[in-house]
């Protein structure tokens, strides 16, 4: 089957050192990237295990046209994972002559640790972290459904619907088929841990987008109004730029930019499921693209989530072990790109909000470059203070960094991520909304509450 060669290819890529893994996947050709990410993660995660019984089993003494990434691969789908997916061809009657054998091996490692789960296992340093905890966050996309219907939907699959969550604390105790409403963003549903949704009917619908809660942040303090012109500065993967387009409800433009073509196909195939019609997708450098084009006369938000080092990513640990912090050549190198782009951002000329946005942990991607870009603004921008409940605040570096925001596994029960928001110093905020919005424990769709003051108004005049 092709999604064991491919994952195969990428676990000898990550050993030879050929690339990351995470660039290895979406380097592959093979095309549903999440099912061979998350194999990859899981099997690479196991590998100890996996080398001891396949050695104490000799199948590759058995098996000598089987290699050894290949034998890894096979044996973690067979005793760890799911079993054979699409019936398993071959490789399914290959494994079959030494199915005894392997769970028997399993079997007496297991009973050799004095362990009873598969969990137990593996070693002190292998072990899920915080990162584990964190629970698998499903965003409704309110372009094709809504969140009620959603939850019936899961209902009538036989989960257990919790009601809101009264704070994040409450997704420690999901576990089994038992999910929740996000007590922060009323389209955000929340499913235990391990809950794997990849194939879930509505996935594949363009319903659900599986989405980290904090990565969803950055469109809701946007919160661009339906009809207006937003850019995404470095949009791929997409999930960002479809959030975007659920909360203009398709009315406006997304202008979204990235250059890498890969991942702007990926992108672009995402963006079609989701039901995405007001999205521009160029294979293009945003550093090169002109402000003062025509084109972007109008745009007044935008949403810069750049390259960066990646270090508060929950796939970190599997992509790397052991992997300390990014180098100081490497932080500087992205530090100055990260710079240069949103100094670039806060020169389009009709700009009202920006958000900048990062999925690293360290100061001189985050307050460094918002710092240094809000100095060379001369005054013309600052940071909006939002989201006055969120726990984990910027780091006290410069007056003001107490309005960013930051997230992490262990103070958010999320991925770690890094947010600013900037607007235009001159006028207030054109979504200063969301920062009342955000806190309530019942917060509404910004457009909806702007609808309601017209109406008060209009019956104010008569």
């Amino acid at each position: 089957m092709a999604l064991y060669a491919a994952a195969a290819a990428v676990l000898d890529g990550v050993e030879s050192r050929r690339g990351s893994l995470k660039g290895l996947v979406y380097a592959s050709s093979f095309q549903n990237v999440k099912q061979l990410y998350a194999l990859v993660c899981e099997t690479q995660r196991y590998s100890a295990v996996l080398d001891a019984v396949i050695a104490r089993a000799g199948l590759l003494r058995a098996e000598k046209k089987l290699r050894p990434h290949t034998a890894r691969v096979l044996v973690y789908e067979l005793l760890l994972g799911k079993g054979f997916r699409g019936g398993g061809g071959r490789w399914k009657a290959l494994l079959g002559r030494h199915q005894a054998r392997l769970k028997a091996e399993l079997a007496r490692l297991k009973v050799h640790r004095g362990v009873s789960r598969n969990e137990d296992l593996l070693e002190v340093e292998s072990k899920p972290g915080p990162a584990a905890q964190v629970p698998r966050f499903v965003r409704v996309n309110t372009l094709k459904t809504c969140p009620d219907d959603a939850i019936d939907y899961f209902k009538r699959q036989g989960f257990s619907y919790q009601g809101r969550a009264s704070s994040p604390e409450d997704f420690r105790a999901l576990k089994g088929k038992h999910f929740l409403l996000d007590p922060l963003l009323p389209e955000l549903l929340v499913f235990p841990a391990q809950m794997d949704l990849h194939e879930h009917p509505l996935y594949h619908a363009g319903h659900l987008i599986l989405q980290d809660k904090a990565s969803c942040l950055p469109p809701l303090l946007l919160a661009p109004p339906p009809g207006s012109h937003v850019i995404d500065a470095c949009a791929a993967p997409g999930n960002k730029t479809s959030h975007l387009a659920a909360l203009l409800k398709n009315q406006g433009k997304i202008f979204a930019f990235d250059l890498d073509a890969r991942r702007l196909a990926s992108m672009a195939t995402l963006l079609a499921r989701a039901g995405v019609s007001c999205c521009e997708v160029a294979e293009k450098d945003f550093l090169a693209v002109s402000p003062s084009d025509p084109c972007y006369a109008r745009v007044q938000y935008i949403l810069l989530d750049p390259s960066c080092s990646g270090s508060g990513m929950l796939s970190r640990q599997l992509e790397e072990p052991g992997a300390g912090p990014p180098s100081k050549e490497r932080l500087h190198a992205l530090a100055a790109f990260q710079r240069r782009a949103l100094c670039h951002a806060l020169t389009f000329p009709s700009l009202q909000r920006l958000v900048y946005s990062t999925c690293s942990l360290c100061q001189e991607e985050n307050e460094d470059v918002v710092r240094e870009a809000l100095q060379r603004s001369m005054g013309a921008f600052r940071l909006a203070p939002v989201l006055p409940s969120w726990p984990h605040r910027g780091l006290a570096t410069f007056p003001g960094a107490e309005h960013c925001l930051r997230a992490s596994p262990e103070t958010t029960l999320t991925g770690g991520f890094f947010i600013a928001v900037i607007e235009r110093a001159e006028v207030p905020s054109p979504a200063v909304q969301v920062e009342a919005l955000a806190p309530e424990p019942e917060p509404s769709p910004a457009p909806k509450r702007k609808k309601r003051r017209r109406k008060a108004a209009a019956g104010a005049s008569t």
